[in-house]
């Protein structure tokens, strides 16, 4: 039987680049590795787990010979950053006394929080925590995506939904998910929101055209009803204005010397006679 892979893993290397890129020797990897989880951990708490949220999405880190330097991608930048770059200031001196060494913090803003998987899987399982409706909550969300530009968005939520006593799992799909082409720009990531009746687990697929493709957005127009007199798709409807608009139109529309016009002027001739 099949199982699928996580497209992240899948294209890292060949497509997609590494989060984290430094060389260590044997005696340094682990320590390495273990640094950066912890760094990773700790701006999660601090900007996704607690108030105000700052929405980060991805943490790219850095290592030099010097410092080491974190990346931060976030579709909240001012509230990361602070006033006059107080807070960002603050989470650079809690990572240096937290690894020992310098460190360096960037901000990069994500300019289309629906087209990424990670924030979509958060938003959405802060909605199922406030007790929304999940599948309301999932459309909602594949079509802000697809609205944005996405090719095809998939949402997975497994767990005891709407408090029901049987765990299931519930799938809402939109466009294609190409899992297979190394060529496709495919966005994944893993949520879990916390209920009073259990966990529920949430993954999210979004599919946004092969890499270099430009994303172009769906501008979806809502047009109002035509009024009362107006023409409407199906030709003109009743009312005193179209009855007009046909008068007018089919006086334009006959010649000067047609013989719809002949019998009024010569009944106005006999009218002046008389």
């Amino acid at each position: 039987m099949g199982q699928k892979t996580s497209p992240i893993g899948f294209r890292t290397g060949v497509t997609l680049g590494w989060q984290s890129t430094w060389y260590a020797p044997k005696t340094l990897y682990g320590e390495f590795l273990v640094e950066d989880q912890k760094i990773r951990d700790y701006v999660d708490a601090k900007h996704n787990r607690s108030m105000p949220k700052g929405a980060v999405a991805k943490t790219e880190i850095v290592r030099t010979r010097n410092e080491v330097q974190v990346t931060l991608h976030s579709a909240r930048p001012g509230i990361v950053i602070g006033p006059r770059g107080g807070e960002v200031d603050k989470l650079r001196e809690e990572l240096e006394n937290l690894t020992a060494r310098k460190v360096s913090v960037n901000v990069i803003e994500i300019k289309e929080p629906d087209l990424n998987a990670v924030l979509v899987g958060q938003a959405i399982a802060e909605q199922l925590g406030k007790r929304a409706s999940f599948r309301r909550t999932m459309k909602q969300y594949c079509e802000s995506a697809m609205n944005a530009g996405a090719k095809g968005v998939k949402i997975i939520c497994s767990g005891r939904l709407a408090g029901s006593e049987m765990a299931r799992q519930e799938t809402q799909k939109m466009g294609s998910i190409p899992l297979h082409t190394l060529d496709a720009n495919v966005d994944y990531a893993i949520s879990v929101a916390r209920t009073t009746y259990g966990a529920i687990g949430i993954k999210v697929w979004i599919y946004k055209g092969k890499f270099g493709e430009e994303l172009t957005p769906s501008v979806q127009r809502r047009r109002r009803p035509p009024r009362r007199g107006e023409d409407g798709p199906s030709g003109p409807r009743g009312g005193r204005g179209s009855r007009e608009a046909k008068a007018a139109d089919s006086s334009a529309s006959a010649p000067t010397g047609s013989p719809a016009a002949a019998p009024n002027t010569a009944a106005a001739g006999e009218g002046q006679g008389s």
